[in-house]
């Protein structure tokens, strides 16, 4: 697509973005939480129906997932479409009354309390898979100091006012845009972090190439290194949906900040840790987002080979 169309698509998008959030804010947060999550599921329905480019991209995750389409890739995908509505729905139900809203939503499990109990600050790191807004906040509950980037979304405006509404509970919000600095003197300050390592980074920008189902992607190695420099543990983690429309924050792996050493190997880890949840758990995954459209260089697809065969 042409840049120019592109910049009209995005001005005739603009009033629609902030009727949205206007409705997120305005209505959402008024709502009983089963209230909620019906027309929430409601709105994934008309997501999934008219989404024909996202259905699309979903498609080629899942058939790269499984080397074919699953059978049932229709129900995985609506079902997707369901959870991503629901966690969106979520993050702006919490804006008011957010630590007593987190606590009523969700619950973290024996390993995930004991790992956080014992070591604070930690580097917490997950994916769009499950409630990704609501991990965050259970580990602020839990008595963590949490910082976490957003990345910008639509407008600038609409951006900022959605940074306001994730900071109600408490945590901290920053702009990926010069994060670096932020997040490093907040490690050194006992503040932990809240990380999401499943989307494409540039490697200008930051992104290492790692395989995340057997295919190279660009992915931020951000855990690893403020892990390392801050000898500051990590805990992977992520949040299991509930048959009552609650979420469980459940450990993946956790490792200790000499794992993180080596920046490559510990942010390879992570992507595998996370590719067994998400083979586990297709319908919990963002699988709308078009995580391999990065293309990598011939260069540096032999270096990957190489780094994957001494990883093995």
């Amino acid at each position: 697509m042409r840049p120019r169309y592109r910049r009209k698509l995005r001005l005739l998008r603009l009033p629609l973005e902030w009727f949205g959030v206007f409705l997120g804010l305005a209505f959402f947060v008024f709502l009983p939480r089963r209230a909620l999550l019906a027309f929430c599921d409601f709105v994934s329905m008309i997501m999934y129906a008219f989404d024909r480019r996202g259905k699309g991209y979903a498609k080629e995750n899942l058939a790269i997932m499984y080397g074919e389409l699953p059978r049932d890739y229709r129900k995985i995908i609506r079902r997707s479409y369901r959870n991503m509505a629901r966690t969106v729905g979520y993050a702006f139900w919490t804006c008011i009354r957010g630590k007593k809203r987190a606590a009523a939503s969700g619950t973290m499990a024996e390993g995930c309390v004991k790992f956080l109990t014992e070591n604070r600050p930690a580097v917490t790191v997950s994916g769009h898979i499950g409630c990704w807004e609501i991990l965050s906040q259970l580990a602020f509950l839990q008595g963590h100091r949490m910082m976490s980037v957003a990345k910008s979304i639509g407008s600038k405006g609409m951006t900022r006012l959605l940074m306001a509404a994730r900071r109600s509970i408490g945590q901290e919000i920053v702009p990926a845009d010069g994060a670096f600095r932020l997040l490093m003197s907040g490690i050194k300050e006992g503040k932990s972090l809240g990380l999401l390592v499943d989307q494409a980074v540039d490697p200008r920008d930051g992104g290492v190439w790692v395989k995340f189902f057997s295919r190279p992607v660009p992915v931020s190695a951000a855990p690893a290194f403020f892990a390392a420099k801050s000898k500051t543990p990590i805990i992977i983690a992520w949040s299991r949906p509930l048959k009552d429309g609650r979420w469980r924050c459940e450990k993946i792996a956790t490792y200790g900040w000499q794992d993180a050493k080596d920046i490559w190997k510990m942010t390879q880890r992570c992507m595998l840790d996370i590719e067994r949840t998400v083979r586990r758990h297709p319908s919990c995954w963002v699988l709308n987002y078009r995580y391999f459209r990065k293309k990598i260089k011939n260069e540096d697809l032999a270096a990957l080979e190489r780094r994957c065969a001494e990883f093995r």
